[in-house]
């Protein structure tokens, strides 16, 4: 028994394989113009239409489909009522298409429940989505504190807490592009922070686990006008972002005792942010598997079998 897993994100292209234990993961950014920080919807539908030839040629060249038992795909952003973008629709149709020729389920699943599902997956702590668990999805859009429940063999994804403005990926693309950085900047915004040598940090307020980045990102321009050194730019927006989210991570750990706090999305991926995080011991996934991924959608899609 084995599954595809297709997910068409804002940013990203992927088709994934899982067989129960193993997963292989093939992924694709979507280009963006120098100088731009993302694409139009119509776009996007353009790119991911475009690239997943080319992806599921990749995977399909030693991967036999003869034992495919069901289909995965991220169909909308959240599993919540009004979450939706076009571009899910491209990995719907190939996803249905494929299901069809096959003769097998599909699988419909949100992108964050994907997220939390690889996070889960690649920390090798799948025993977490049989309980309750608090987990961050931090990505290009999103900045949302969750508190995660089981459904069935998949997961119920409820906020509790987050930003109210502007996402901390969004802050770290708009810090990116002040410093002349490619989009998305978060790779390169982390490796460019490892260089700093102040510890310079705005205090982000936060009143029951929310808290706003609009104010950072002033404060950011700032910092860089006074200093005009990249480097402390990019440490300085970056602790300002940790603060946030460490803040709202100790108000959630006292609202919600004793329940693992679990880190998804690609802003996960970020070295500062897992250093001042350790003392949570908290559950971060594998740096390829934090960034948008088909392999969450593929890991519930073989689940949802059991």
């Amino acid at each position: 028994m084995s599954v595809i897993g297709f997910d068409t994100s804002n940013y990203t292209t992927s088709i994934a394989y899982f067989d129960g234990v193993n997963g292989e993961n093939h992924s694709k950014l979507l280009p963006v113009k120098e100088g731009m920080l993302g694409l139009r919807q119509s776009d996007a539908v353009f790119h991911h239409t475009a690239s997943l030839p080319e992806l599921s040629g990749r995977l399909f060249s030693h991967i036999s489909v003869n034992d495919i038992t069901a289909v995965g795909v991220s169909t909308r952003p959240r599993a919540v009522e009004g979450s939706y973008m076009p571009c899910f629709l491209v990995g719907y149709s190939h996803a249905k298409l494929l299901a069809e020729a096959l003769h097998v389920p599909l699988i419909e699943c949100s992108h964050q429940q994907g997220h939390v599902a690889a996070s889960l997956w690649s920390a090798s702590r799948m025993e977490l989505m049989e309980q309750p668990h608090l987990a961050w999805h931090l990505s290009g859009g999103t900045t949302e504190l969750l508190l995660v429940e089981p459904e069935g063999r998949s997961v119920r994804c409820s906020r509790i807490g987050g930003t109210t403005d502007i996402s901390a990926g969004q802050l770290i693309d708009r810090t990116g592009q002040l410093l002349n950085l490619t989009f998305p900047s978060g790779k390169n915004l982390d490796v460019l922070s490892r260089e700093a040598i102040r510890d310079d940090v705005f205090s982000v307020k936060c009143n029951n686990m929310e808290f706003s980045l609009s104010g950072v990102q002033n404060k950011v321009q700032q910092y860089h006008t006074a200093y005009n050194e990249p480097a402390e730019t990019a440490g300085f927006a970056l602790r300002c972002v940790c603060n946030g989210i460490i803040r709202a991570t100790k108000q959630a750990m006292q609202a919600y005792p004793g329940l693992p706090v679990v880190f998804s999305g690609g802003v996960a991926s970020n070295s500062m942010l897992r250093k001042l995080c350790a003392p949570f011991d908290p559950v971060f996934a594998q740096p390829q598997y934090s960034t948008d991924n088909a392999l969450g959608v593929a890991v519930l899609a073989y689940r949802a079998q059991e």
